[in-house]
């Protein structure tokens, strides 16, 4: 699963897209880089890497201060790793759930292969609601207002899983909420803004998630949105692609969906019903009751 300059690219942009974000920043050293790839595609040549010399008809960099933090060029020739199993470099102590994720929430705080990045920021944003549950669900990385509150999913997105949750019969005290990066990727003059995890970002926290995962047990999993899904996965591709199916991770079975924050852009009835499709297909799956009712939200009407 070789994955080119290009495809990394359009999956971060993708990503971006499905969190809402209508603008990105680029530093003057990215936009150095697109211009080298644009010039080496025009003359329908094979892309080389960031760290190539640049065309001559590339522009020269002009010096700016970069930020303390920024996301690192991708290195990796594959998105992922394709073993999806917990590291062995970890190992979990003896005793209760609840003291295994202690232990991992301790780790996780100064998780080397994530500081050493340099690219997340410092505010640990580590899970929330029940470990003894049948049902786990993991986004991406928190925003502004997770770094806040210190709790995965709050806001609008928030909001609006609290509402997917309710229709599902369910309330975030009755599922585990954690996402694979515990901590929000940083930009240059960060406010509010966000961006999506880098494929290092997450490669580099992907242990802690998979011990969770291991201590949670869960019997389904749902991935909420592309980035989550690619992460955990370890597949390449769109929501669009991927949803409507169950995949597998280590046994458990995995449901990919829209993120939250995908249905707060859309009022279309349609996008709505896929997700709750795909919710359906979970409450089936794990033998919850389903109404009539349930089963037709969002369908047209007659």
């Amino acid at each position: 699963m070789t994955s080119t300059p290009n495809s990394l690219f359009r999956h971060y942009l993708d990503s971006l897209i499905q969190r809402g974000t209508t603008r990105a920043s680029l530093t003057e050293e990215a936009r150095d880089v697109l211009r080298t790839w644009y010039v080496t595609a025009k003359k329908g040549s094979r892309v080389h890497s960031p760290s190539s010399p640049s065309s001559p008809s590339s522009p020269s960099p002009r010096p700016e201060p970069q930020p303390t933090k920024t996301p690192p060029p991708s290195t990796n020739p594959e998105l992922f790793p394709e073993e999806r199993k917990p590291s062995s470099s970890i190992t979990l102590p003896e005793g209760t759930m609840e003291d295994k994720l202690q232990y991992l929430r301790d780790l996780a705080q100064n998780w080397k292969p994530a500081r050493d990045l340099n690219s997340l920021r410092d505010t640990m944003v580590f899970a929330t609601g029940n470990p003894h549950t049948q049902l786990m669900l993991i986004g991406e990385a928190p925003g502004y207002y997770e770094e806040v509150q210190r709790e995965p999913f709050v806001g609008r997105a928030g909001e609006k899983l609290n509402q997917i949750l309710k229709a599902m019969g369910l309330s975030r005290d009755m599922v585990y909420i954690s996402n694979i990066v515990k901590f929000r990727p940083s930009l240059p003059n960060q406010r509010t803004n966000n961006r999506a995890p880098t494929p290092e970002e997450i490669e580099a926290c992907l242990p802690i998630i998979m011990h969770e995962i291991q201590v949670i047990q869960p019997k389904m999993i749902i991935a909420l949105g592309g980035t989550a899904a690619v992460g955990l996965l370890g597949e390449q591709g769109s929501v669009s692609s991927m949803r409507g199916r169950f995949h597998d991770l280590n046994g458990i079975p995995v449901r990919v969906t829209y993120h939250p924050s995908y249905l707060l852009r859309s009022d279309n009835p349609r996008e709505k019903r896929k997700v709750w499709e795909d919710m359906l297909a979970v409450m089936e799956r794990m033998g919850m009751p389903v109404s009539e009712k349930q089963r037709g939200y969002f369908l047209p009407r007659e």
